[in-house]
């Protein structure tokens, strides 16, 4: 029997799409890929396709208007700054994400790169590879227990950073826009203090206007001269241009950076070249379990709406209160 349904599958970081068209076989679904992710093939690609699943693939309102049979749009990940959700919600279209897959991995990978640039992890292996043994070349470092964790954020990666920065005896303090620890505990502080006191700041929060390029010259340049930055969220919360004119200046120690803005980046840029900066290739949210569960929970959404029924994690719940 032919797929009643097609189901585009805009991009992945996986080799096969073997798991994925496990999910939908119950819901007589196929899983359908374009050639490209540029938004005039994505146009072209969408015009017969009942679902849209996307990992980091711009899901743009004209794309959404040319999906004229689509019934989700479903977000292989958390962040969905990549999906148009105000004409989805006008279309009437469900938006879905999977929140708690990677909590783990991230909150792990946040911590590594905390302790990287406290001991200055990164710093001795590339210079000792090249040859030089030479323990006063990073500078003084100092006991952990001495130093504080700023939190910009405390969603659920957030809090799991701060439980595991507690267990190694930092200071944790955060900063949310609703003031609210979130039950972590935490010592709740204004923008301005958590910039002012903290020798490393951490982002986890979700990419909006509102926090878009919020660590730019201003912001940055209120931090310690002796602070890192680390972000494993977006990166777009970062001006990559400013932080790097601060790191010049001499105006921060350093920073740890997951994420960027575009995303891949142009390694070349003195930034990314900089023995001061860690970076790695957005792999904080990796692991074999966590990319499961992503995939799995995410086309289980899309098998709900194509069987009829209501998905999980619906980002625009309104659409459903309307028709109600």
């Amino acid at each position: 029997m032919s797929p009643r349904f097609r189901v585009l599958l805009t991009d992945r970081a996986w080799p096969d799409t073997s798991l994925e068209q496990k999910v939908l076989e119950a819901a007589g679904a196929e899983i359908v890929e374009p050639s490209a992710t540029d938004e005039a093939t994505l146009i072209a690609a969408v015009a017969d396709v009942d679902a849209i699943a996307t990992n980091w693939a711009n899901i743009t309102e004209a794309v959404l208007r040319a999906a004229t049979r689509c019934r989700i749009v479903a977000r292989l990940g958390i962040g969905v700054d990549n999906i148009a959700i105000p004409t989805a919600t006008e279309l009437r279209i469900p938006v879905t994400n999977v929140p708690d897959y990677c909590v783990s991995e991230v909150a792990d990978h946040t911590i590594g790169l905390l302790m990287a640039c406290a001991r200055k992890i990164a710093f001795f292996h590339h210079r000792t590879k090249r040859g030089e043994y030479q323990l006063q070349a990073a500078g003084p470092m100092r006991r952990l227990s001495t130093q504080t964790l700023g939190l910009f954020g405390l969603g659920h990666i957030g809090s799991a950073v701060a439980a595991r920065a507690k267990s190694l005896e930092l200071n944790v303090i955060a900063h949310t826009a609703s003031g609210s620890d979130h039950g972590t505990g935490c010592r709740m502080v204004s923008f301005e203090e958590l910039l002012a006191n903290s020798d490393f700041v951490s982002l986890h929060a979700p990419l909006t206007d509102a926090t878009r390029q919020r660590f730019n010259a201003e912001s940055l340049g209120r931090m310690k001269r002796t602070a890192h930055l680390i972000n494993t969220s977006r990166g777009g919360l970062v001006d990559e241009a400013a932080l790097w004119t601060a790191l010049q200046q001499g105006r921060l120690a350093g920073a740890a950076l997951d994420v960027f803005d575009p995303e891949p980046p142009d390694l070349a840029q003195p930034l990314f070249q900089d023995e001061r900066v860690i970076v790695t290739p957005h792999a904080a949210f990796v692991s074999e379990e966590s990319l499961a569960q992503m995939r799995t929970q995410a086309l289980e959404g899309i098998a709900a709406v194509l069987s009829g029924r209501r998905p999980q994690n619906v980002l625009n719940p309104q659409i459903y209160t309307a028709a109600e």
